[in-house]
């Protein structure tokens, strides 16, 4: 049987997450899964918390490098976040685990450190790449934080007549609704494609972001 290492454990947790949920993981369930007693986990991982932690770098990990430096920074930044959104895919339950992390862990500070480098390299000064990372917030890490789930999807009917009685209180909220192709394993909304919002709104930050550039733009107004 192969060796228990740190490495062993954080891939058989997150494969247990993929497959069960976050919700499913224990370090009994996870003990089981590996054929050790508990205890044998805590050689490892000091408690639930650090498993945690352990299992974000290994999400984060798999974001491809950056770019070599003679790609623009808008085409390296770009990119980059968009291998983070693949990643996150793959793991459902990893933008919960980001969000509910206290401090940054090794993996995801140095993934934060290669983004920052990226635009610096890009020739934003240390004042307009400070509030670019706000901006970005957990977008850097493929996922954004949507104002509400969407529900499960319900009978076409339904849903129509549902809409129809909002339409006098709610006019311009029903013109959207009904305006929208469908996509029912959207999390942004009924009528929402998931991935074309997330890389319309990243576009747009990132224009942004390159027009403040060109324009030697400061947090105290001068440039």
């Amino acid at each position: 049987m192969t060796r228990l290492n740190r490495d062993r454990v954080l891939h058989a947790a997150v494969a247990l997450a993929d497959t069960a949920g976050i919700e499913a993981l224990s370090m009994r369930k996870l003990a089981q899964e590996l054929g050790v007693v508990p205890m044998a986990l805590y050689k490892h991982v000091a408690n639930k918390e650090e498993l945690l932690d352990g299992m974000v770098d290994v999400v984060v990990g798999e974001i491809d490098p950056p770019d070599p430096i003679d790609v623009d920074w808008r085409t390296r930044v770009r990119r980059r976040i968009l291998s983070a959104r693949r990643a996150l895919l793959r793991h459902p339950w990893a933008s919960r685990a980001i969000e509910s992390r206290t401090a940054p862990t090794p993996v995801t500070l140095g993934y934060m450190d290669s983004t920052i480098g990226m635009l610096r390299a890009g020739g934003m000064s240390v004042d307009l790449t400070h509030h670019v990372m706000h901006a970005l917030g957990s977008r850097m890490f493929g996922f954004a934080q949507e104002l509400y789930a969407a529900p499960p999807a319900p009978d076409p009917h339904a849903q129509a007549a549902a809409l129809r009685s909002m339409a006098g209180a709610y006019p311009h909220f029903v013109e959207i609704a009904l305006r929208a192709e469908h996509d029912g394993g959207s999390v942004v909304g009924p009528g929402c494609d998931d991935q074309f919002e997330f890389e319309f709104s990243l576009d747009l930050l990132l224009d942004g972001f390159e027009r403040l550039r060109a324009q030697g733009w400061t947090s105290t107004g001068a440039a």
